[in-house]
């Protein structure tokens, strides 16, 4: 498998994701006839994986939770619908040494 970078493809989608959402970086790819969108906040991270075709299979989901996660699908929350998967993962904030 192999993630393609295609955000290039869909700038009107990535503007509005960062006009209307709290993320501050948006990218999309292409695994095969599967789509991928890649959201970075503050406070969480959103991977979606999107198939209008045939159902997500789980080797597609650990694959991107790898490669843009950086993790294990094991203990992450995945909402499962018929085209597609979301995976949204907190992000801790550093402590600081003022507190």
């Amino acid at each position: 498998m192999k993630l393609i970078d295609i955000t290039n493809s869909h700038l009107k989608l990535v503007k509005e994701q960062l006009a209307n959402t709290d993320a501050f970086f948006v990218k999309v790819y292409s695994l095969g006839q599967t789509t991928v969108i890649y959201e970075d906040a503050a406070t969480h991270k959103d991977v979606l994986i999107i198939n209008h075709k045939r159902k997500i299979k789980q080797t597609e989901i650990d694959f991107v939770v790898h490669r843009l996660l950086h993790t294990t699908s094991e203990n992450l929350d995945i909402i499962h619908a018929n085209s597609f998967v979301e995976i949204s993962i907190p992000v801790e904030k550093p402590k600081s040494d003022f507190s």
